[in-house]
């Protein structure tokens, strides 16, 4: 793959992107606890959001985390054919930390929800 002019000017933030998008995060935590066939990790994506993530944007999704050296792509050769997805050890340090957030995020909602109101309410007055 050709290095893109985002990926040459700040190839960290592009990495931040990846890992911290809606199905990247998802992902990333899902893997944490053990390696998942595509089908089974698509159905434990869903169990976080309504409509569930599409096969197109789950395949997108877990090979650019490949591409980063995050998740780990085993394709054995039987039949029928068996892809297992699990983390790397760099993909399980990354994963670490967006579980962390997550979890800090779901802690903390309710004072974001105070902020919010409180926020919204001085903008209305003004």
């Amino acid at each position: 793959m050709a290095v893109s002019d985002g990926e040459a000017l700040c190839p960290y933030r592009l990495v931040l992107e990846h890992v911290t998008s809606r199905w990247g995060v998802l992902v990333l935590i899902e893997l944490l606890d053990r390696p998942y066939r595509f089908s089974e990790l698509r159905r434990a994506i869903s169990r976080y959001s309504g409509r569930g993530v599409s096969e197109k944007m789950l395949t997108q999704t877990l090979q650019t985390l490949e591409r980063d050296g995050l998740v780990d792509r085993d394709a054995k050769p039987v039949i029928p054919p068996r892809v297992d997805y699990s983390l790397t050890d760099l993909g399980r340090e990354a994963a670490e930390q967006v579980k962390a957030l997550a979890q800090w995020t779901q802690q903390r909602m309710d004072d974001v929800e105070k902020a919010r109101l409180t926020y919204d309410e001085t903008r209305a007055a003004s």
